[in-house]
């Protein structure tokens, strides 16, 4: 497919009546994986590729990312939205010229947080950089579709109101995907849900929270992802691994490995 063309299907999965997953590979291999799986689309994860190449969340600058995105997605030939962080800047032209870049790297999505590390812009400056961004990305000439994050719940401020309130403006400034990540309950979701307009973003359950694709659909969620849960689970078996063999010295975690026969197979096609 062309960028235009994903663009339109990325756009479209966000129209349907049922939520779609979209889960988050840190590297070329594992957004292949992922594509033969059979998910539909796919997104980066700004914290998987930071601690994949041996790097704190948030300490990757922004051609390094655009750089990773881009291998993303010359990997498959599905649709892929990058998570750009507060878009590499605290201005709102920053955050159109991320979009720019993004697009130019060959996305045909990524959000936008309104924070940076754990400091909360306020209202007006936040909005200010969603609107930017929104110009930018539908100054296009292909569906690039904007989400608009707000950042409280991960940054110690679990403010349901408020983040509301955020979204409501993000919405009114352009942006085509809503996303509070850190929500805890299926309520928060709901209410998230019933106080916009636009296709809601959630991301996978908290620690403790056993939501599923079907709940949340029910909800009206349109979109889930897991940030960079794959990559967490990916090295719980590494770590346990390597623990095994370091503390006790026997291999049984050979009986839980992938097959050189399946991984010949996926990567094959």
């Amino acid at each position: 497919m062309t960028q235009a063309e994903k663009g339109r299907a990325f756009q479209a999965l966000h129209q349907r009546d049922r939520a779609f997953p979209i889960p988050n590979p840190w590297d070329a291999g594992s957004a292949r994986l992922l594509a033969h799986l059979g998910f539909e689309a796919l997104a980066t994860t700004s914290a998987g590729y930071a601690y994949s190449t041996g790097r704190r969340d948030h300490g990757v600058p922004r051609n390094d990312m655009l750089a990773h995105a881009a291998a993303i997605v010359s990997a498959t030939g599905l649709p892929v939205s990058a998570d750009l962080e507060n878009g590499y800047g605290d201005s709102p032209e920053d955050a159109a010229e991320t979009v720019r870049l993004a697009a130019a790297a060959g996305l045909v999505g990524c959000s936008i947080e309104d924070a940076a590390f754990d400091r909360v812009y306020p209202h007006d400056l936040a909005a200010d950089r969603i609107r930017a961004a929104a110009e930018a990305a539908h100054a296009l000439p292909f569906p690039f579709t904007l989400t608009a994050r707000a950042e409280n719940f991960i940054t110690g401020h679990p403010d349901l109101a408020d983040t509301i309130i955020r979204l409501q403006s993000f919405q009114e400034a352009g942006a085509d995907v809503l996303y509070a990540p850190g929500l805890t309950t299926l309520e928060e979701v709901a209410q998230v849900v019933r106080s916009v307009d636009r296709p809601v973003n959630v991301l996978g359950p908290m620690p403790g929270s056993q939501w599923s694709v079907a709940q949340l659909s029910a909800l009206g969620v349109r979109r889930i992802s897991i940030g960079g849960a794959f990559y967490r689970a990916a090295m719980g078996g590494f770590l346990r691994a390597a623990r095994e063999l370091s503390i006790h010295g026997t291999f049984e975690f050979k009986e839980q490995m992938a097959t050189s026969p399946d991984l010949r197979g996926m990567f094959g096609r």
